[in-house]
């Protein structure tokens, strides 16, 4: 299968970074095609300007907002993003990824007024972040980046499409044996993808 991985953390030793490294370890050890897009390296032009919303619904010149990642996330089968939690939501430059990317006509159509999704070809999804806070505290702000992968990306992919989500609470005060163990969870869920 062909993977799209995003990740989205400018630090080359972060933790993020760590688990980006066991995510594609794994996927490519069970065989896969991994595409690797890291963001940050790639220096994805994450801001809306002006002229990029004007042309938002203007199918299919909308590619050229991000034309070379539209082509990348159409030749996937799969799709993982790995990024932090920063002020309870996904990095600016995640968010401009999905602005940018997830744009009408490749994402989703508009028919009637209602999305209908259009990443039908992709056959699994999945996300990897980390939180300052606790689950709790994620829990009582909504949990958006969660809440990014079990609704609004299921609203373009179906009803059918395995969706993983895996957050790691608490990196204010984990420990070696946390993170090792997170570590661990995620090379578990990819290494069986």
């Amino acid at each position: 299968m062909r993977v799209m991985v995003v990740f989205a953390h400018p630090v080359e030793t972060s933790f993020n970074a760590a688990i980006h490294k066991v995510v594609v370890e794994a996927l490519r050890g069970r065989g896969h095609e991994v595409d690797d897009c890291d963001l940050y390296a790639e220096s994805f032009p994450a801001i809306m300007s002006r002229a990029d919303r004007l042309l938002y619904h203007d199918i299919p010149a909308n590619r050229a907002l991000a034309k070379p990642w539209i082509e990348r996330l159409e030749k996937a089968q799969a799709l993982v993003m790995v990024f932090p939690t920063w002020v309870f939501a996904p990095p600016a430059i995640l968010k401009g990824f999905l602005e940018k990317v997830f744009v009408p006509g490749v994402a989703f159509e508009l028919v009637d007024g209602k999305v209908r999704g259009a990443l039908r070809h992709l056959r699994k999804v999945g996300g990897v972040s980390t939180y300052g806070g606790t689950r709790w505290r994620a829990f009582l702000a909504g949990d958006p980046p969660r809440k990014l992968f079990s609704r609004s990306l299921r609203a373009y992919v179906g009803p059918g499409v395995p969706i993983s989500y895996l957050g790691c609470y608490d990196m204010n005060r984990n420990g070696k044996p946390e993170v090792e163990a997170f570590l661990d969870r995620v090379r578990a869920v990819y290494a069986s993808w």
